[in-house]
């Protein structure tokens, strides 16, 4: 105890020599941050003051503790009508690399994971797919409830959503209320990339607005399907605009309290039309991640409790040192995950040992969760 209270005190005294003392200090005392304090942050070039001050928030709500989830991610279909400039991944209708998983296709994959890694969650995302109707989607989910009840379906983004309610003509509720009947658990949070439709129109000029994702997730949270929140940095965006992203997403929060997480990731650009025209040739690297971990922690702390350290993007070097950035969960194994991985940029493939091992050589005590992070044991 008397160590634990050491480093506190040391934290607290590191913290009050640097130029964003009273920013953190306004949060611990449960006040909420304005545009300005967020843009001090994000301006602020002291990124080991900014992640002693995350740390030490991390700390309170979790002590030694960091969390993973054992999954894989699904994408179900490559096709993809919306295009979009930061993405490597998708394939126009018709083309010969494209492809959409069919119902037995989707089940093996599943039990095998079942089988072979014990996952307690799937992450189910692919392209906007104009040929599929909600029915595909439905008897995808109930007939993986029927066979595993206990697995978590943490599926399709904000962005599908619509191309579903498009498709058939609905509303967005009515089918989020659909898809939940079928089994749908939670909703990630991709397709948001930066909350402003200046940069959506320079990065993705087909997908949803701004201000349609906020609608989905709020829709959804009405609907008690709780959600991640994302944030993809690092493209044509200003700092003005990565702040308003982070308020736009504390503001919904501070309405539904519906957001389990918050993930940061760095755009990649490898092998997208982004980096072909050269509108971005160099992903963000490691300090731009530290950075975001750090602050993101600071602006979420007692609005959203779970901060992923995005091993997918920066690699597991980075997540490990995002742990002591304000991170508490290392994310999932993500066996089988293609979009990142179309990218070229690094394996995407993470077993539940290597996870385990990794948070241990941190100094943290691992341990794993269920898809709406409660915990299942500790290692």
């Amino acid at each position: 105890m008397y160590i634990v209270n050491s480093l506190a005190a040391f934290a607290l005294n590191l913290i009050n020599k640097s130029d964003i003392s009273d920013i953190v200090y306004n949060v611990l005392n449960g006040s909420r941050l304005n545009l300005s304090d967020c843009l001090r942050l994000l301006e602020s070039d002291d990124i080991y003051s900014l992640g002693i001050s995350a740390n030490h928030l991390r700390n309170k709500l979790f002590g030694n503790n960091a969390s993973f989830v054992n999954n894989i991610i699904l994408n179900y279909t490559n096709v993809c009508v919306t295009y979009c400039k930061f993405c490597a991944f998708y394939r126009p209708p018709g083309h010969s690399e494209s492809y959409t998983l069919s119902l037995k296709q989707v089940l093996e994959r599943v039990i095998m994971a079942k089988e072979a890694y014990g996952i307690t969650q799937i992450l189910i995302q692919g392209g906007h797919n104009p040929n599929l109707r909600i029915e595909y989607y439905e008897e995808v989910f109930r007939e993986i409830k029927k066979r595993h009840p206990k697995i978590g379906i943490h599926g399709l983004s904000a962005s599908e959503i619509d191309m579903i309610a498009r498709v058939e003509r609905s509303t967005t509720k009515e089918i989020l209320h659909r898809l939940k009947l079928a089994g749908l658990d939670s909703l990630p949070g991709a397709g948001a990339e930066i909350l402003d439709d200046e940069v959506k129109s320079a990065i993705s000029p087909l997908k949803i607005k701004s201000h349609e994702w906020l609608r989905i997730m709020e829709e959804a949270h009405s609907l008690d399907i709780r959600s991640s929140a994302t944030m993809m940095y690092g493209t044509v965006e200003t700092t003005e605009q990565r702040a308003n992203h982070l308020l736009l997403i504390a503001r919904l929060q501070e309405k539904t309290h519906g957001f389990m997480s918050f993930i940061p990731w760095s755009f990649e650009p490898n092998k997208t039309e982004m980096q072909s025209d050269g509108s971005v040739r160099y992903s963000s690297g490691g300090s731009g991640l530290l950075k975001m971990i750090a602050i993101s922690r600071i602006v979420f702390y007692s609005l959203i409790d779970h901060l992923q350290s995005s091993w997918l993007t920066n690699g597991v070097g980075m997540a490990q040192l995002a742990l002591n950035y304000g991170a508490d969960d290392f994310g999932g194994t993500l066996i089988g995950e293609e979009v990142v991985s179309a990218t070229g940029a690094r394996s995407t493939e993470l077993s539940a040992s290597k996870i385990i091992e990794s948070i241990r050589q941190i100094g943290y005590r691992p341990c794993e969760r269920d898809n709406y992070y409660n915990i299942i044991r500790y290692f």
